[in-house]
Parts: structure tokens; sequence; C-alpha cells
């Protein structure tokens, strides 16, 4: 197959992969774990009678697990999920400022750009490689030292070193605690299903929003649009609550109901999900309690599957 078959061949997976893009994810989370639990976020929380079997490991988070390991390369500074983060931050505001629906369209435009662009270095790279007969994907220079994530809260290695660990201590969940635990629980989920990124933002996280307003682009972009109802706490209990220098943390494990579909913006067909039919979700949600903002109270700033 000549290399301009081969490339028109790219483009057009590339471009069915954009338009068939899973709309099947809803509800906040969408059968993901991500966000940070502090010195606790690569360590899974202890089971409970809500949620009996290990959660999912978190998978997409800023908490690094060598940031305090000296021969670690240092990070781009707008790369990898700080990229994100920023990236979530900037699609948040200009979803704010424009809607989501024009967001798309930039969006989409920004694809083709960088598919036309791709096309492109495919082609010089084709030439250059003729010319010079160097493979066209060469091998990257050795990545750094790999990340350990099998001890990342300082526990001892077997040659004995150890990682510096941040000190946390038990802390107590009052009812108060619970009740608001559970209140968010509804109105994260209610402020997703409206694309009230504003709202999100005053309760999650930074980290949290970014991903969120993500998501919401991409619904956007995909012409589909995220509505969620009926939230109800059926069971829940406390999976772990501790005290890190700065911040409280509580990871919570709750199975709720709720009506999730997915709606095509243009003509409100759903897509998918049953309006009728009440779903059971059970996930541990870990929630952050800032010292240095008191008055914002426990902010969603992780959630894991069970």
């Amino acid at each position: 197959m000549s290399f301009f078959r081969f490339g028109a061949a790219l483009a057009f997976l590339l471009a069915l992969a954009l338009t068939t893009a899973d709309v099947a994810s809803a509800r906040v989370g969408s059968g993901s774990s991500f966000g940070s639990r502090g010195t606790r976020t690569f360590t899974p929380p202890p089971t409970t009678n809500t949620a009996p079997k290990t959660a999912d490991p978190i998978n997409k988070s800023i908490t690094n697990p060598a940031a305090s390991a000296p021969t670690a390369p240092a990070a781009s500074r707008f790369g990898g999920l700080r990229g994100l983060l920023l990236g979530g931050l900037i699609a948040a505001a200009l979803g704010g400022i424009f809607g989501f629906g024009v967001l798309a369209h930039i969006v989409g435009f920004v694809l083709q750009l960088l598919l036309i662009a791709g096309l492109v270095w495919l082609v010089m790279a084709y030439l250059r490689s003729r010319r010079t007969g160097a493979p066209l994907f060469a091998r990257g220079a050795a990545a750094g030292p790999p990340i350990d994530l099998a001890y990342p809260n300082g526990a001892t290695r077997p040659n004995g070193s150890a990682r510096a660990a941040t000190p946390s201590q038990a802390l107590n969940i009052s009812q108060q605690d619970l009740d608001t635990f559970e209140r968010l629980l509804g109105e994260v989920q209610t402020a997703y299903s409206r694309e009230d990124t504003q709202r999100l933002g005053r309760m999650a996280t930074p980290e949290m929003l970014s991903h969120f307003s993500q998501e919401l682009a991409d619904n956007a972009r995909r012409g589909v649009r995220n509505e969620v109802s009926r939230v109800a706490l059926l069971q829940g209990d406390v999976s772990e609550a501790w005290r890190e220098p700065g911040s409280d943390y509580a990871t919570v494990a709750m199975r709720y109901a709720l009506r999730d579909t997915m709606v095509d913006r243009g003509s409100g067909r759903i897509v998918s999900g049953d309006p009728d039919r009440d779903d059971e979700v059970t996930e541990l949600w870990t929630f952050r309690r800032d010292d240095r903002d008191p008055g914002a109270g426990w902010q969603l700033s992780a959630i894991q599957q069970s």
C-alpha cells in the first residue's frame, strides 16, 4: 500500500474515532477513578459494608507518587496531568463565556487543524526517511527511572531505604459531616447535569473541576448532554478519615440510585440510558477540607469505582 493510501486510511480512522466516541459514559465519574487523596492517593481505601470490594486504583491524578525522589526527571511546565488541569480550567472558562455548544465547534476546528498538521508531518517524515534512510518512527530517548508505585507513602523498600512520609492522624467524622457528604452527592450530580461549572467549582477541588469540564466539553463536541435526576443515597459508610498538615480528608463509600441518560442536544432523543429506570451505583468519594479556605468546607477531591 502506498504512503498516501496509508495516510488517507489513517485520516479516516482518526475521523472515525472522533465521531464514534463512547456516548454511553454519563454522570459524574462515568465509570473512571480519578482525583487526589493526599498522601493516600495511591493506597486503596479500606473496604466497607457498602463497598466490600477493593476500589479501583486512581489512574488520573495531579498527585505525583515520586515527588520526593531526587532522581525523578523534571516534568514539563504545562505537560502531563498539569496540562490536563490547565486545559480543563480553560475549557470551563470558555464554556462559561460562550456556552459548550460554541466551544464544541472551536474544539472541532482545532482537531481538524491538528489532523491536517499530523498528516503533513507524516508526509515530511516519510520524505526525510527516503532521503536519509532513517526509520519513520524512531525510538525516543530513554525515560527516567520508573516511578515506585508499590511504596508511594514512605513504606520501607526491600533494600531498607524509605521515602519520607507526610504524617497523618485519624479524624472523627460527625453526623453533620455525613449529612454534608450526602447533600454534595446530589448537588454535584445536579450541577454536572446542568453543565454549571461555576457551581461545580464551589463543590469540587480545581483538579476535579478540570476533569468535569473536559468531560462536559467532550459531550458538547459530540452533540450530547447528560441528564441526571432522582439521585438518592441508599447506603453509605466511612471508609477512612484522616488529617494531614493543612487538610482534612474523608473517603466515603456510597451506594446510590439515579436516573441517568445521555440526550442528543439537537433533537432531544435519548442516546443511552433508560429515563424510566433507576440505576444503582457504588462508588467511593473522597472529600477534602482545606485549612487555607475554611469557608469552602468539604469539597469533592476524588472518585473511585468499586
